[in-house]
C-alpha cells in the first residue's frame, strides 16, 4: 500500500467491540421518506440563512426556501416536496436554538424543474456560483460554506488541493462508504474544485484502514491526482494535520489553509460539489453513521430536517442503557438534547453511547503535562484550562494563542484527572466572541 503518512502527536481513541469495522462493512440503505421535516435556516458557519417562504406555500423538492445572507452564509432547500406549516424554533446539537422551516410531505418528491446543470463545466465562475446556489457547506462537520472556500483573495493563490477522507473519529464511516458508493462523484468534484482555484496538485488522504477506499480511488484518479495513505491516528482528519502531513508545511498561528496554498475539503462535500455542478442538485440530503449502542447500526441516505428520533428506530432503537447521543463523532461531535433535533449538513453521524462512569467532583490539574504531549497543534492545554477558569480569556489568546485550538479533544481524551478542558476552553472562546 506505500508509506503512511503522519503528523505529530495526536491520539488513539479506543471505541467499542466492532465500531467503525462493523459499520465500515455496511453499504448505504435510504433512510424512510419523513412525514414532515424541520430544516434549520442555521447549519453552516455564518449567518443564517433569510426565509423566502411563508406558511401555506406549497414547495418542490430542491426548491431554494432560504437565501444566503451575507457572504459567509448558505442557501437553504426543501427535502421534500409539500406544504410548508410553520417556522419554529428548534433545539439543535449542543442546546443552541436555531429557526426551521416546518414542511408537511406530500409523498409524490416532485423536484423543483428550474434545478439544472452548469451551462459551461469549463467556466470557474459559473461552477463557484452553482455550489454557492447548492448550498454546498463542508460536510465533514465544520460547515463551513463551501464557495467560500474556494474563494481565497488573489493575493494567496492555491497550487494544492486536498480531500480529507481520514475520517479519523471512532464509530464513523459514512465518508468511507461514499468513497466506495460514489467514488467517481468524489474524484469528479475534486477536479471541479481544482478547476476553480486553478491548484495543479490534487492529494486525497485515506487512513490506511480503509484499503478498498484507497484502491477504488487509485482506480477513478488515474494519474490526476495522488492517493496518500495515512496511519490511523486522532485528529488525522484536521486540516492543519493534513496540510502537515501531505506537504510539510505548517499553518502558521491565527491563520488559514489559504496562507500556505492550500484548501482542504471533505469527500462527502466532494461529492456535494459534483451533483450540484453536472445535476443542479443542492444538498438535500447525506449519509449518516448510526452506530453505538443500538440495535442494528448502519450507514444511513438521511434527507436533512429528518429529527433523529426517527433515524434511529430505523436502526431498530437504542439499547436501553443508553444515556447519550452525539451528533457526530464521540471526539468532536455536540450532544443532542432532545430528540426532535434535526439532522442537518453537518451531521456526519449519531451515535448512541452508554457512559457509565459515575459524576464524580472536580479533580485538580497534576501537572503530569500528558495534554500538552498529545495536543496536535502544540499549545499547552493546561495553562489554557487554568486562564479559562479564571476568567483570564485575553490571556489566554496572548500568552496562550487560545484561537488556534481546534478543540479536537486529545487533551481531555489523555487527561488523568479527567479535566473539561475542552468545555473551559469553549467558554473562553465564547466570552471572547461576545466581548
Amino acid at each position: 500500500m506505500g508509506k503512511t503518512l503522519t503528523f505529530r502527536r495526536g491520539v488513539h481513541p479506543r471505541e467499542a467491540a466492532g465500531g467503525k469495522h462493523e459499520t465500515g462493512a455496511k453499504p448505504i440503505e435510504n433512510a424512510a421518506a419523513p412525514s414532515i421535516v424541520a430544516v434549520p435556516l442555521l447549519q453552516h458557519a455564518g449567518a443564517p440563512a433569510k426565509p423566502m417562504v411563508k406558511p401555506g406555500t406549497p414547495v418542490l423538492m430542491g426548491q431554494k426556501i432560504a437565501a444566503a445572507d451575507g457572504y459567509v452564509s448558505a442557501a437553504v432547500h426543501s427535502p421534500v416536496s409539500g406544504i410548508v406549516k410553520s417556522i419554529q424554533t428548534r433545539i439543535a446539537a449542543g442546546g443552541r436554538r436555531v429557526d426551521a422551516v416546518i414542511i408537511e410531505n406530500n409523498a409524490l418528491d416532485e423536484w423543483d424543474t428550474s434545478l439544472l446543470p452548469v451551462r459551461d463545466p469549463d467556466d470557474p465562475a459559473q461552477l463557484l456560483a452553482a455550489i454557492r446556489e447548492a448550498g454546498v457547506v463542508g460536510m465533514g462537520g465544520a460547515t463551513f460554506p463551501t464557495h467560500v472556500k474556494l474563494s481565497p483573495p488573489r493575493e494567496k493563490p492555491i497550487d494544492t488541493l486536498i480531500l480529507n477522507g481520514a475520517e479519523c473519529e471512532p464509530y464513523l464511516s459514512a465518508d468511507h462508504r461514499v468513497m466506495l458508493e460514489e467514488t467517481e462523484a468524489v474524484v469528479d468534484g475534486l477536479r471541479i474544485a481544482a478547476k476553480i482555484t486553478g491548484a495543479k496538485r490534487l492529494c486525497i488522504g485515506v487512513e490506511e484502514n480503509k484499503p478498498d477506499a484507497i484502491e477504488a480511488l487509485r482506480r477513478a484518479v488515474g494519474g490526476d491526482a495522488e492517493v496518500c495513505v495515512l496511519r490511523v491516528k486522532y485528529p488525522q482528519g484536521g486540516e492543519k494535520q493534513l496540510i502537515q502531513t501531505l506537504t510539510g508545511r505548517r499553518v502558521p498561528s491565527g491563520g488559514l489553509p489559504m496562507d500556505v496554498g492550500c484548501v482542504v475539503l471533505n469527500v462527502s462535500t466532494a461529492a456535494a460539489i459534483s451533483r450540484a455542478v453536472r445535476e443542479g442538485r443542492p444538498v438535500i440530503d447525506r449519509v449518516v453513521t448510526v452506530a453505538g449502542a443500538v440495535r442494528e447500526p448502519k450507514n444511513l441516505h438521511v434527507r436533512i430536517g429528518v429529527d433523529i428520533d426517527s433515524v434511529i428506530e430505523q436502526c431498530g432503537g437504542a439499547d436501553a442503557q443508553v444515556n447519550k447521543i452525539v451528533l457526530g463523532g464521540p471526539m468532536m461531535g455536540q450532544c443532542a438534547y432532545n430528540p426532535n433535533t434535526p439532522v442537518t449538513k453537518g451531521v456526519s453521524g449519531v451515535l448512541l453511547l452508554a457512559d457509565h462512569e459515575r459524576e464524580r467532583p472536580l479533580a485538580n490539574c497534576v501537572r503530569c503535562g500528558g495534554c500538552v504531549s498529545v495536543c496536535p497543534i502544540g499549545l499547552m492545554p493546561l495553562m489554557l484550562y487554568a486562564f479559562a477558569r479564571k476568567g483570564f480569556y485575553e490571556r489566554a489568546r496572548d500568552e496562550q494563542h487560545l484561537l488556534d485550538c481546534i478543540e479536537c479533544g486529545s487533551c481531555a481524551y489523555q487527561c488523568p484527572s479527567r479535566l473539561p478542558l475542552v468545555q473551559q476552553i469553549r467558554a473562553a472562546k465564547s466570552a471572547l466572541r461576545r466581548a
